[in-house]
């Protein structure tokens, strides 16, 4: 029987709360990103600091543009951390990365479309003054065994540091779930690195898995690490096993703490960035807790043209190689920008929740040369902005920007239409961008009681009250429980995000 894959842990909701960030130069960033080091003397984690997006004034500037992510390691850290009886550090919570955890369950595309482009809009739960536009995009569902043969290269993280049981043991049954997905068309390689860099299986045939299990059992954990040595490894085998026409895929399975040889986050981000232009794309998975170097990881991914996850259970290991392998393992779309254009005939001001390090200025939605992030089969990316309508007598801080841009949206033109979505993609194997637009009428319902918006609205309120955040208004997660229990019994994974809720509420207690 044939498994139809639909990869739902990246919706693009689109909330008025701000403009989304990727990989790219925040305009409106006043601050440097530095490496967050716990405060826990044995604790090393390192993650990226978190400037919020500000509300932006559309008389200042109509146009909200930020690349697509898909990576949705932030919640599971931050399920990790609450498990473990600790609240998250505030910049280990990614909002986007929660919302794109979870299926929305939105249409597919239909006809010659790629993607589809959906949105809603309503009241934001925290602020009632405030409204929620939700803007989902949908890339089609594939028949997993109908699609192009699989090279992939795992490069293995065997120093250590990958000793404990959720680190090495937990990463082999995660490619024991992999390995017994693929088809024997596809090919499985392993690259090993722990001190020097080594093979431990080139090519393998997926059709005889023994030799496959029987490479993987043999490896243990000891030695430093030399990252980038087994980063050049990994694409030249992939370069060797190289299938026309398949997909090249390497995944790094690590948990960040490269200490030897290329080991600094410029000089790592310098790498992958000649690499993938290869035609070999790079995928990260996250083990383990202590020496987690998350903001290595993101930069792997977001670089490589790949998706970082991070892998705490054997169930998460099950839900990105088998219930969502598709969007795991092919990609439809790349670099995939967005570019909003708001009504100042209904908004005021706009202010993109999360993608804080996916904000593009206005001209890099129109330069193919700029990277971004890609789609997966079946993926949805989900974009939240919080929105103060036109008429408001909030007062928001004027932000002065150096390019002056045309909008159509002039005086009382297209009262119609609240807002314009633009987006902008390429062919998996293609260097020239398709670009479509989409515009959404005010009548959408306000407020919305559609489950998809209840979903995505009350985890942009968790994050924000997990991270503290300056744009909470009056979030609780008393008010985040009220809003998932009428529908928290339709899914695992809404049921386990109001228990995290839960535990979290406890633990601020």
């Amino acid at each position: 029987m044939k498994k139809i894959i639909s990869m739902t842990s990246c919706a693009l909701l689109l909330v008025v709360s701000g403009c989304a960030s990727g990989n790219y130069y925040n305009p409106y960033q006043q601050v440097p990103q530095n490496a967050y080091d716990a405060d826990e003397p044995q604790n090393t984690e390192e993650y990226s600091e978190i400037v919020e997006n500000p509300f932006i004034r559309v008389q200042d500037m109509a146009f909200s543009t930020f690349g697509a992510d898909v990576d949705t390691a932030s919640y599971s850290i931050i399920r990790r951390k609450l498990m473990s009886n600790v609240l998250p550090d505030p910049n280990a919570v990614r909002i986007e990365e929660m919302l794109n955890y979870f299926d929305y369950n939105l249409p597919v595309p239909t006809g010659d479309d790629a993607i589809a482009v959906h949105a809603e809009l309503g009241l934001a739960p925290w602020n009632d003054r405030h409204l929620l536009l939700m803007v989902g995009l949908k890339t089609e569902d594939i028949v997993f065994e109908d699609t192009a043969p699989n090279n992939i290269v795992f490069l293995m993280d065997t120093s250590g540091s990958m000793s404990s049981s959720d680190k090495l043991p937990l990463l082999k049954t995660a490619i024991r779930t992999l390995v017994d997905e693929l088809r024997p068309m596809d090919k499985l390689s392993m690259v090993a690195y722990a001190g020097s860099a080594g093979i431990v299986l080139e090519g393998g045939d997926v059709g005889s898995k023994g030799d496959i299990l029987d490479a993987l059992d043999s490896l243990e954990a000891g030695g430093s690490t030399a990252g980038g040595e087994g980063i050049n490894l990994a694409y030249q085998v992939a370069e060797r096993q190289w299938i026309e026409g398949g997909n090249n895929r390497v995944i790094l399975a690590t948990d960040g703490d490269f200490n030897v040889g290329v080991s600094s986050d410029f000089d790592l981000e310098r790498l992958i960035t000649q690499k993938r232009n290869s035609g070999v794309f790079l995928s990260v998975l996250g083990f383990g807790e202590g020496n987690l170097k998350d903001s290595k990881m993101q930069i792997l991914a977001d670089k490589g043209n790949g998706i970082y996850h991070y892998i705490d259970s054997a169930m998460e290991a099950k839900k990105v190689f088998v219930d969502e392998l598709g969007g795991s393992l092919v990609t439809v779309a790349k670099d995939m920008k967005l570019q909003l254009e708001f009504n100042p005939y209904y908004v005021k001001a706009h202010r993109l929740i999360g993608y804080e390090n996916r904000v593009m200025a206005y001209d890099e939605f129109s330069d193919d040369a700029i990277d971004s992030g890609d789609m997966g089969a079946g993926h949805e990316v989900i974009a939240l902005y919080e929105i103060i309508p036109a008429g408001s007598s909030e007062v928001v801080a004027p932000i002065e920007f150096d390019i002056e841009v045309e909008n159509k949206y002039t005086g009382t033109n297209f009262i119609d239409e609240f807002v314009d979505v633009g987006i902008r993609y390429k062919d998996p194997d293609g260097s020239v961008s398709r670009l479509s637009h989409h515009t959404f009428s005010p009548d959408m319902p306000v407020p919305s009681n559609s489950t998809r918006f209840i979903l995505a609205s009350s985890i942009a309120e968790f994050g924000l009250v997990l991270r503290n955040s300056d744009y909470k208004s009056a979030a609780s997660y008393n008010d985040v429980i009220q809003q998932l229990l009428p529908i928290a019994d339709d899914n695992v994974y809404w049921t386990e995000l109001l228990e995290l809720v839960r535990k979290a509420n406890q633990l601020s207690d």
